[in-house]
């Protein structure tokens, strides 16, 4: 079944031209994908919170390309896609879903854009949509340390009391991806499902996500409620423009973004451009930092003198490891050469 399940995230092989794609590039400081079923509002709510103009009508698959816009929020750059409509069999290639799912892979969030009134059931066919090629939802990596090895066998360890696994399933599984000699450690009672990941993760892909439910204007109060109530959810109206401020801030929030103010030695902070951190991609610590501000420059990094949320006292020496939060200003020293 695992073996069959990568099958489908490979492009059918032979005959015709290379199939048609979304070529967009990355900008800004994060990625966020729309994902939903035709005609629940993903170019209206486009349309509204950025300054693009996606074409909108009272008909299906109006939106047959993958278009672009922009949110400035706090100083960070949010790259919005706007992706055609999602239908049944889409990891399968239909209705260019596979070009959907592979812009979805590359988001450093998804926003799943769901109709109110039908939100329980799109919202299953969607996460079964994306399960199905790899793309899990709101779930963290599993705790799994897996490497392969020349010779000994397949090594079993766990550190916590395991339901679902054990050695000889693992020696399986490991035999049908012809893996004779492997050195495996659980930190966590993990499923097959998740050992399996681990095998294949090269193809799987661990997103946050937002269940944006839109059209509440046709639904009741204690409805709305209810779905605002859930996990990961917002509640909106495109049409009247209802709660747009709050999911622009509960998307700020899933990205994990920071802002970092950088200092130079003798001199005021510059608050007037930050330096975003996201968690997804490199994290909050000061080598993030450096690294984005150049490839190099944690390789001569010496300390650093913090002020902000993250220390126990203003000016703190840190090192490399520290994870700063929003706000923090940063003063970075290099080693003398």
């Amino acid at each position: 079944m695992a073996k069959l399940k990568a099958q489908l995230l490979e492009p059918p092989k032979g005959g015709g031209g290379k199939a048609e794609g979304f070529d967009v590039g990355k900008y800004g400081d994060a990625r966020v994908a729309l994902i939903g079923f035709p005609s629940v509002g993903k170019s209206t709510l486009l349309s509204t919170v950025t300054l693009t103009q996606s074409e909108v009508a009272a008909y299906e698959f109006t939106t047959l390309t993958c278009i672009p816009g922009i949110v400035n929020y706090k100083g960070a750059t949010i790259q919005l896609l706007d992706l055609p409509g999602i239908i049944e069999g889409a990891s399968e290639g239909k209705g260019r879903g596979r070009q959907v799912i592979a812009v979805g892979r590359s988001a450093d969030l998804i926003l799943m854009v769901l109709d109110a009134q039908r939100s329980s059931e799109q919202k299953e066919k969607i996460t079964q949509e994306l399960e199905s090629v790899g793309i899990r939802l709101n779930q963290p990596r599993p705790d799994i340390t897996f490497q392969k090895k020349a010779q000994n066998g397949v090594m079993f360890n766990s550190t916590c009391q395991l339901t679902h696994m054990n050695q000889e399933i693992a020696r399986k599984i490991c035999h049908e991806y012809k893996i004779f000699h492997a050195e495996i450690l659980l930190r966590e009672d993990a499923t097959v499902d998740q050992f399996i990941d681990i095998i294949e993760k090269k193809n799987r892909s661990y997103i946050p996500c937002l269940y944006v439910y839109n059209k509440i204007d046709n639904i009741s109060i204690e409805e709305i409620n209810d779905l605002a109530r859930q996990d990961d959810s917002v509640v909106i109206s495109c049409n009247m423009q209802l709660n747009m401020d709050y999911l622009i801030e509960r998307i700020w929030q899933k990205l994990g973004l920071v802002r970092v103010y950088t200092k130079r030695p003798g001199n005021k902070p510059d608050f007037t451009q930050p330096m975003i951190l996201t968690e997804r991609r490199d994290g909050h610590s000061i080598e993030a930092a450096c690294v984005q501000i150049h490839r190099e420059f944690a390789s001569d990094f010496r300390c650093a003198f913090v002020w902000g949320k993250s220390t126990k006292h203003y000016a703190q020496r840190c090192g490399l490891k520290h994870q700063l939060c929003d706000e923090d200003v940063v003063q970075i020293l290099k080693k003398n050469k």
